[in-house]
């Protein structure tokens, strides 16, 4: 099963760092990269990373990627498209979507303990720990860095807004 998964994954992983590289639209290119962000993530579950895992998806594939959906939006990048290409991109969508929703499903089943002792106990008083530390000595910088990606989404949308003429 695992074999399996990761093939899956790593399929993913090249097919859309492929697209990405092929693909001449910038919002295209960013939302590929999300997805091999996201199988990225999935790779270093499979590898009992549960730590890297998840800061891959929330940093990269959250984070990083926000900025570079701002630097997009601050361009005029919107081509007519015929409809038989938004359908096609409908059903990649679609497809990609439900891949990213049975990779949540197996990760949540594996942290449960469903399919085995994936987390031990070591680790989980290391999330713990961290999860304390973020929200007890660290607090004060969480929340400062919270307030400057809310500047950069207001900043963003202020530049990116269109300027009537007259």
């Amino acid at each position: 099963m695992t074999l399996a998964v990761f093939v899956v994954l790593s399929a993913v992983c090249v097919a859309a760092v492929a697209a990405m590289i092929l693909s001449r639209n910038p919002a295209d290119n960013a939302l590929f990269l999300v997805v091999a962000f996201a199988a990225l993530g999935g790779l270093f579950g499979l590898l009992d990373s549960p730590f890297a895992a998840v800061a891959q998806v929330l940093v990269y594939a959250g984070a990083i990627m926000v900025l570079f959906l701002f630097a997009v939006m601050m361009f005029d990048l919107r081509r007519l498209e015929p409809r038989s290409r938004k359908r096609v991109r409908l059903g990649l969508a679609s497809a990609l979507a439900a891949l990213l929703l049975a990779e949540l499903a197996l990760a949540g089943i594996r942290i449960s303990g469903l399919a085995g002792p994936a987390w031990r106990s070591a680790e989980a008083r290391d999330m713990a720990r961290l999860g304390r530390l973020l929200f007890t000595d660290y607090l004060y910088p969480l929340e400062i860095s919270a307030l400057l990606l809310m500047a950069a989404i207001a900043g963003a949308l202020a530049l990116a807004g269109r300027k009537d003429a007259g």
